[in-house]
């Protein structure tokens, strides 16, 4: 099988002979029953379960969810039986908000065969297809070898060059989108983090606007999105959000319409908004 799809469908995962694919079960939430209680409540036949918190990010900072150190990462990847050539197919409850995190991390590592399922969980159970409690038996195989593409990660300090640029004469400054719900982008509420805002310059992108009754929109209607963003004329494009996670479905829906070189601000809000003296955007301007 060549390198799969970035997003798959319910049909077409419906169709792959068991073991042909490791589907891997990544709901999580801030809040409300643990990802790990819903997964033994009831998963997609043969899906493994991946823990966000423990798996997919370290203590430490900066920010809420660092990617964990690439060794780490591979060994996580060896438990559930991912090798070089294992095709990936990571699902949430989140509209893939959430599954595009391992998507992300899966692309910048050097493992190009990685889907996140549409529609996720709920399209799976809407769809009538079958839902189980047992768990699978999975063979662990040595960690793969990893080699990050650090060049798509930014840091606070990069962030803050990039957006500075726009106050240089004749300046092409890069386009930082963040992904939080509007709200949260105009400082209206902060349920997790110390300072409600956004970063000065960033626009706001919600990611919920990839979507359209909880599936990505079609290609063209994403390039249009991003196209009225700037992503066309910017040199550089940074996604953001709370903590890293969901702007990667920013970078999902990106690549999806032609834009895969975009990066990531690991660290986002939570990260920025933990610096007493970094500047706090408010309102519907990018500031």
């Amino acid at each position: 099988m060549s390198d799969i799809r970035a997003v798959v469908d319910v049909s077409w995962l419906a169709r792959q002979k068991p073991g042909s694919v490791r589907i891997v079960d990544l709901r999580w939430a801030l809040s409300g029953p643990s990802a790990l209680e819903k997964y033994r409540a009831g998963h997609i036949p043969g899906a493994v379960y991946v823990d966000m918190e423990r798996d997919l990010s370290r203590a430490g900072g900066p920010g809420r969810h660092p990617f964990p150190p690439v060794e780490d990462f591979a060994r996580v990847l060896g438990r559930i039986g991912v090798g070089p050539d294992t095709n990936v197919v990571v699902y949430d409850d989140a509209t893939g908000s959430v599954a595009a995190r391992l998507w992300f991390m899966l692309r910048v590592h050097g493992h190009s065969r990685a889907s996140v399922l549409d529609g996720g969980f709920a399209a799976w159970a809407k769809a009538g297809l079958p839902v189980t409690r047992d768990e699978p038996r999975i063979e662990p195989v040595p960690p793969p070898k990893l080699r990050l593409d650090r060049s798509r990660l930014v840091d606070r300090e990069h962030v803050a060059q990039a957006l500075a640029r726009r106050r240089e004469p004749g300046a092409r400054p890069a386009l930082v989108m963040d992904a939080r719900a509007p709200e949260r982008y105009r400082g209206e509420v902060e349920p997790v983090d110390k300072r409600a805002g956004h970063i000065p310059g960033a626009l706001n992108a919600p990611f919920s606007g990839n979507l359209k009754d909880g599936r990505f929109r079609p290609p063209e209607e994403l390039r249009a999105i991003y196209q009225r963003l700037g992503a066309e004329r910017a040199p550089e494009v940074i996604a953001s959000c709370g903590s890293g996670v969901t702007a990667c479905h920013t970078l999902l829906a990106l690549e999806l319409t032609g834009f895969p070189d975009a990066k990531l601000y690991v660290g986002s809000w939570s990260d920025w908004s933990s610096q007493p003296d970094a500047p706090v955007a408010t309102g519907d301007e990018p500031g």
